[in-house]
């Protein structure tokens, strides 16, 4: 999911996005599941 421009639930777009590659120094992490509270959506409508 990617929002791209204020609003409600309808500015959430699915997306392809290519695979990120972990430049130097840096770790490449596998987020299997992510969550979204209520001052996410909150912050999301504003």
């Amino acid at each position: 999911m990617q929002i791209t421009r204020f609003g409600g639930p309808e500015v959430l777009d699915v997306v392809d996005v290519p695979e990120p590659v972990p430049g130097d120094g840096q770790r490449l992490f596998d987020v299997s599941a992510a969550g979204v509270d209520f001052a996410d959506s909150h912050h999301l409508l504003l």
